[in-house]
């Protein structure tokens, strides 16, 4: 089973050095005398190789400069099931290995209280949503990561993803009132996808745990469940099984106060309809 967030994103980022190279992990072994099994599970996140054996690694691929302190960076302090990314270095490098955790996805739960989740977004919303507060070319990276994203729920992997949105995402006007009225067609076309589960949370329940902020919980092959946790300026991924454990526990309690499936989308669909009255 694959190791801890930091862990996985060292061994994603071996992996793409190597690649950049054009070399099989073979032929990358018989260079540094290692067994091509042992470069395999350094980049699987099975085993996680010294800082020593890292460096010995970039310098026979030829990385250096910025690319090479960021994942010599990753090498150390990796054995924490928690890793929280407060650069924007850092979250780049973060954002990579959860981009490769869904990728690998068997079945994801996302709560978001306020938007529309990542998965479900259309390419309008999500760049409404990423030009406040980053840099014009990390912007465009991520704009691009979040709409490749979208094809995770064609992948053959993935079984089930459940999405439990707040009302507020859906009058919540992110890109202005044309933006949101094809949000809300998309998300009604998305709600029909086999694999998707798609529930709404009432304004009118009590307390709930979504209200202390939007989570994620990744199930993925060969690996330990994770939580992602996204804020403005860090975020956060777990594999510590107590707390998985615990926003398990959440994600549960908010399907107990949220519209079935069927209800909500007669929601919103109603919702569209009352927008686009309100338009003329």
């Amino acid at each position: 089973m694959a190791g801890t967030p930091k862990a996985r994103a060292l061994g994603r980022a071996l992996r793409q050095a190597r690649e950049d190279k054009k070399l099989t992990r073979r032929e990358l072994g018989a260079k540094l005398n290692r067994d091509h099994g042992v470069i395999s599970r350094w980049e699987t996140a099975e085993r996680t190789p010294r800082p020593d054996q890292v460096a010995q690694l970039l310098t026979v691929l030829g990385v250096n400069g910025e690319r090479y302190d960021e994942i010599i960076a990753l090498a150390y302090d990796n054995g924490e099931p928690s890793w929280v990314a407060t650069t924007v270095a850092a979250q780049r490098q973060q954002l990579t290995a959860y981009v490769d955790l869904v990728e690998k996805a068997t079945r994801i739960v996302q709560v978001e209280p306020l938007l529309v989740p990542g998965l479900l977004q259309t390419d309008g919303y999500i760049r409404a949503v990423m030009a406040d507060g980053l840099p014009p070319d990390e912007s465009a990276a991520r704009t691009a990561i979040r709409v490749g994203l979208r094809a995770v729920l064609k992948r053959p992997e993935l079984t089930a993803y459940l999405a439990l949105i707040g009302e507020a995402a859906l009058y919540q006007q992110v890109g202005g009132p044309d933006v949101l009225r094809d949000q809300l067609r998309y998300l009604i076309a998305s709600a029909r996808h086999p694999k998707v589960e798609l529930r709404i949370l009432p304004f009118r329940t009590d307390w709930h745990p979504a209200l202390d902020g939007p989570f994620v919980i990744v199930d993925a092959e060969r690996s330990r469940p994770m939580v992602h946790l996204e804020g403005r300026t860090q975020s956060l991924l777990v594999s510590d099984a107590a707390v998985v454990t615990e926003y398990q526990r959440a994600a549960e309690r908010v399907c107990e106060v949220a519209l079935t499936a069927e209800e909500s989308i007669a929601y919103i669909v109603h919702n569209s309809r009352q927008d686009g009255e309100d338009a003329r």
